[in-house]
């Protein structure tokens, strides 16, 4: 068995509301399913970077909102969404997440279009 450590991080408290309810249902512990997850993620993107292929770094970038739409369908030469949705779909990454305000912005504005 693999030397492990405790660490102390912090996560979004309705996720990990849900996080627990995907554990309680899949009969194993966050911890689990945490390991499962980073695993995946190290795993592929040190694969990647050791065959000279950048798209998962620019994936990650994306995912991780450090840059926007257009650079990553400029940066991995795709021109529409929907093969940008695709490539994370398959890099097995979640898409961006607007802050709340701007979320909050876009309902507003479409509730105006409403009346």
């Amino acid at each position: 068995m693999a030397d492990t450590v405790n660490f102390t991080g912090s996560v979004d408290r309705d996720l990990l509301k849900r996080a627990k309810i995907l554990a309680a249902k899949s009969d194993t512990s966050i911890n689990a399913l945490f390991n499962a997850e980073l695993r995946y993620l190290v795993e592929t993107f040190e694969a990647a970077e050791a065959g000279g292929n950048q798209n998962f770094r620019t994936l990650l970038d994306f995912s991780l909102g450090r840059i926007d739409d257009r650079l990553a369908m400029k940066t991995l030469n795709i021109d529409s969404d929907e093969d940008l949705f695709l490539l994370m779909a398959q890099a097995h990454l979640p898409m961006p997440r607007l802050p709340e305000s701007s979320t909050r912005h876009m309902v507003d504005d479409l509730n105006a279009l409403r009346g």
